[in-house]
This record gives C-alpha cells, structure tokens and sequence, in this order.
C-alpha cells in the first residue's frame, strides 16, 4: 500500500491523522510565527483587522489566545493558509476532489506552571457542534498546523479513536476545563471504547481530524508558548445550509 492511500485509510479508520513529516516549508513557518506575534500585539500588514475573536491584543498575555481569521490581517498567516503543499496533503488525506478554506483559528497557548489556576485548557468537543451553518452531512474537515514543538508537555490535542463513527452527539464544551467530568457527561454508544491519542507534532507537520472526532487538549507545562493555526476545510461534497452563505460560510466566495 503507498503513502497515499496508506493515510486515507488510516483518516477513514481513525478519524484522524498525524503527518509523518513536514508539509510545510521551515521559512513559511518563520514567516507565519512572526505574523502571529504581530497580530497579538495588535499589528497588521495587510491593514485589515483580524474579525472579532475571543482573545484581543491588550488581553491577558497569559491567557489561551483563539483569534479569528487571521489570516486577513497577516501576510506571513496567509501565505501558509494558502500554501499549495498543504491543499495536496489535505486532499490526499481525506479522499476529496477539492478542498476549500472557510475558516482559520490562530491557537496559541502559553505555558504555565503547574497546579496554576488559569483557564488553558480546550474542552471535549465535536467541531460539528458549532458548524451548523453546514447542510447534515457535509464532508468538513480541520487541517491543524503546527508552528511550534507540540511535545507531551506542552497541551497537544488528544485525540479520541474512532468517535467520528459515534455520529453527532451534540455534546461537550470548546471552553470546558474539567476533562473527566465531560467524559463522563458525553454517551458513548454501546460497545464503542475511548481511547485517547496525542498529536505529537513538529513545527510544519500537520494533523487532519473529521468534524465529528472528538477532540481535546490540556495545559502547557512546557517552558514556551504552543503555536498552531486550525484551518477548517470543506470537500466538494459540503453544501452551506440551504444554501445561504453566512457566519461561518460567509467567506467562501473570498478570494484573498
């Protein structure tokens, strides 16, 4: 079996899958980390604000910080959300004839220390619970790009095996800080296991999780901030509900 289809089998089984090397170029990460750090402190070379997210520059520095698409107001941002590497992997991974950005999320995490109560955690979800702006069954997928080490110490996702075949559960909490109280809240279906895998992941390598894996990550205990981009995809066979192109889908026709 090649790579290729080697990878698609894997993301079909699992629900995800964890790039074996870099996608992305070491100088498009260079350039991607330095739009980030601009972005946080309120700088934009493109002059266009990122749109009204969560974490603002002048927040908590210490706090987890999700700002939404960044990639409007970062050149170096853009320039890795649009890299042709990464559409190619995308595709390979999951089986489509053509995949799409919607959306970008720029993640990143400080570290801290231990027994610290600050609020650094990403709760057990489904990424479909917040993309209902999507017909049912849309093929929606997050390409997770790493512009940092992603090591055991540092909060990687975890990944749960197999719950994309759960079906949409509607259950769980992006914001949610106590993992074990969630799992217990969440039904897993009958004869179904949970098993948790971390996404070990260095700087360019990229996993690709289905909009129904379950999915969550924990502090930062490592001594640097934990870098990412989510970039959320959509396949040829994803339709915005009823076709109307708002919220989420608003960007679909958005050519830079």
């Amino acid at each position: 079996m090649d790579q290729v289809s080697s990878s698609l089998e894997t993301y079909k089984q699992e629900g995800y899958y964890l790039s074996p090397y870099s996608v992305i170029p070491t100088d498009v990460i260079d350039r991607a980390v330095a739009g980030m750090d601009a972005i946080r402190a309120g700088e934009y070379d493109t002059g266009i604000p990122p749109l009204s997210s969560p974490w603002n520059p002048g927040d908590d520095p210490k706090a987890f910080c999700k700002i939404e698409m960044p990639q409007i107001a970062s050149t170096g941002i853009y320039e890795l959300v649009s890299h042709p590497a990464l559409g190619r992997f995308v595709a390979d991974v999951t089986g489509a004839n053509m995949v799409q950005v919607w959306w970008v999320q720029l993640l990143y995490k400080p570290s801290i220390a231990p027994n610290t109560d600050q609020a650094s955690s990403v709760g057990w979800h489904q990424d479909r619970q917040y993309w209902k702006t999507w017909e049912e069954g849309s093929d929606l997928f997050t390409a997770w790009v790493a512009l940092s080490d992603v090591t055991g110490e540092s909060g990687p996702m975890r990944f749960v095996r197999q719950s994309h075949q759960w079906g949409f559960l509607d259950q769980g909490d992006f914001y949610g800080q106590d993992h074990s109280a969630q799992q217990q809240e969440i039904k897993v279906p009958s004869g179904a296991n949970w098993e948790e895998s971390p996404a070990i992941l260095a700087p360019g390598e990229v996993s690709i999780h289905h909009c129904l894996t379950y999915h969550a990550s924990g502090p930062n205990y490592s001594n640097r901030p934990r870098r990412s981009l989510a970039i959320h995809m959509r396949s040829e066979k994803a339709f915005p509900r009823e076709g109307i192109k708002e919220g989420l889908t608003g960007y679909l026709d958005r050519t830079s």
